[in-house]
């Protein structure tokens, strides 16, 4: 009876601590899953859209003085709800509008042109010539095979005012790909690091060791 009771002892303890090893297990598994989701979602927020954020932080935005312009780069054919900044997705026909955000642009002519490469001026592609905007709205279309381009903004004030953006259709931004990646990255090292460590303890033998030991 008291070499039953021993081994039944033992039986239940082996139990417990392997549960007890399950248990810390998922927990630290359910610990790296949700840094994850919670680091993609905040990356591809950032990558992917300018989403809800202040003007300042507003990747979009250029301002020079207390006057801003915003850019918003559309392509309805292939995503009518989708909305780009200067990361374009799919070369063709490309909607680009620029919002004068700042009251005081509306009472000034101003005009857009977007160039081939990295030039600023030259022949433009896309050209919408000067002119004032009273709604704040200035729209322009054209095709944009693949490669860089260069927006220019310009206000005919005085002095006049450019404002630059840089396009990036149909291209990797391998620097933008990284920063997405480094925090489901970070997480799941924590975890082969949380794993390792436990090995190393003994810990993880000791839970799940068999009843003959």
């Amino acid at each position: 009876m008291g070499r039953e009771h021993l081994l039944e002892k033992q039986k239940s303890g082996f139990l417990l601590r392997q549960e007890q090893g399950i248990v810390m297990l998922k927990r630290s598994v359910q610990l790296a899953f949700m840094t994850c989701v919670l680091a993609i979602v905040c990356y591809t927020n950032t990558a992917l859209g300018h989403g809800r954020v202040s003007l300042e932080e507003d990747t979009c935005v250029r301002q020079i003085g207390e006057n801003m312009v915003h850019l918003n780069t559309y392509q309805p054919q292939f995503d009518r709800g989708g909305h780009y900044c200067t990361e374009i997705p799919m070369a063709g026909d490309t909607y680009l509008v620029v919002d004068l955000i700042d009251l005081a642009l509306r009472d000034m002519p101003v005009g857009m042109k977007v160039f081939r490469g990295e030039e600023k001026e030259g022949d433009a592609i896309i050209q919408v010539n000067a002119a004032h905007h009273p709604d704040g709205v200035i729209n322009g279309i054209g095709r944009l095979d693949k490669g860089l381009y260069s927006v220019i903004v310009t206000a005919e004030g005085v002095p006049p005012l450019n404002y630059y953006y840089q396009l990036r259709v149909e291209m990797i931004d391998y620097g933008k790909l990284a920063r997405t990646w480094a925090g489901p990255a970070i997480a799941l090292l924590f975890l082969s690091w949380l794993l390792y460590k436990l090995i190393q303890s003994g810990r993880l033998r000791s839970w799940f060791k068999s009843e003959d030991d």
